[in-house]
């Protein structure tokens, strides 16, 4: 499909999934007045570690907050994605955030009902659902929003909550004017990638097409470490698109070596780093030598860099240029960017081998 066909854009995407992607800075604005409300029964320094469990687009608020306060928090902050707790976590001085967007995820459920079970301070991000109702009965707070979307949609809610819970718990400092950044940032860029901008003026028009029919292998470093699993995820889920990611530097110990073969999967790939002008001078240099790498074994690359001053703009910058990325993508593979057929069929199919409806 033509990418500058704007209304055969519209008619293929049925449920607007382009209307709640520009919609990401208005949602990390509303979401943060919304923390200028929240009122958490805790005192500053209460928890040795916070467990933060959840799954697909529940979870990568997460991840992202881990990696955005990994060098200034100076607890640990761990992401679970699992039915199951780790060991370590139990205890009044352990704090598990519950994070699902429908409340009914049921991995998110089963580490839940593990954290009462094994009293620890508990909270619960959602809609609604099972865990709106399991929190309250547990005497957990709720920390509830209302945005009609699929979850990985809600990012700016999903996300900018947590920031504001860490805020408040005293883990992290103000963020307010790195998140202010952000949104104006994020503004920035998106009169640039918006559909009316044509393919030859348009970022994400121009990258969609090139890793239209290709393999996409996001590279990310550091706080940009997550960034690259969230374009990952969004190329599966909304251009319907096999994408994987890897992290610097470890990819260079690893994943360097297998370049080669087979040579049908080296022809079809494409590696797209994302970057940051804060990254230290020696991530810099393995940025630059792994492109030099990637050229020599032959292997398509690009590199795209987050924009602002601060950790959070960049990330926010980059999270935005990818969800535009993955639309466009969804429009070349005239797929609807909206559905997920086959995880409701494999919600469909647990329900049954459960023995109960879906």
């Amino acid at each position: 499909m033509n990418l500058d066909d704007r209304l055969g854009i519209r008619q293929l995407d049925a449920d607007h999934m382009l209307d709640r992607i520009e919609e990401l800075p208005q949602q990390c604005a509303a979401a943060w007045e919304q923390c200028d409300q929240l009122r958490l029964p805790w005192e500053p320094d209460t928890f040795d570690q916070v467990i933060l469990a959840g799954m697909g687009g529940s979870a990568i608020g997460g991840a992202l907050l881990q990696g955005l306060v990994a060098d200034e928090c100076c607890i640990p902050l761990t992401v679970v994605r699992d039915y199951t707790l780790p060991a370590f976590a139990g205890g009044p001085n352990t704090l598990v955030v519950a994070c699902s967007y429908s409340g009914n995820t049921e991995e998110t459920l089963s580490c839940f009902k593990q954290a009462v079970a094994r009293e620890t301070a508990a909270l619960a991000v959602t809609t609604g659902g099972k865990l709106s109702s399991l929190a309250r009965r547990a005497g957990a707070p709720v920390v509830r929003f209302d945005y009609e979307s699929q979850p990985r949609a809600a990012l700016g809610f999903s996300f900018t909550l947590l920031l504001g819970v860490a805020h408040q718990l005293g883990l992290i400092r103000d963020p307010s004017s790195d998140l202010a950044e952000g949104v104006e940032v994020m503004e920035a860029w998106q009169s640039q990638l918006r559909i009316e901008v044509p393919k030859e003026q348009n970022e994400a028009k121009q990258m969609a097409a090139q890793i239209h029919g290709a393999l996409p292998v996001t590279y990310g470093a550091g706080f940009l470490g997550p960034v690259a699993n969230r374009w990952k995820t969004q190329l599966n889920e909304n251009a319907k698109h096999w994408a994987f990611f890897e992290i610097l530097p470890e990819l260079n110990h690893n994943s360097v070596v297998g370049l080669g073969v087979p040579m049908d999967a080296r022809d079809l790939a494409v590696v797209l780093l994302l970057r940051s002008s804060l990254d230290s001078p020696r991530i810099q240099e393995r940025w630059d030598v792994t492109l030099e790498l990637l050229t020599q074994e032959g292997v398509s690359a690009a590199a795209v860099k987050g924009r602002g001053e601060s950790k959070l703009a960049q990330m926010l910058s980059l999270i935005h240029f990818g969800d535009y990325v993955s639309y466009y993508l969804a429009v070349c593979n005239e797929v609807d960017p909206t559905p997920v057929e086959n995880i409701r069929f494999l919600k469909r199919r647990l329900a049954e081998l459960a023995g109960f409806a879906a």
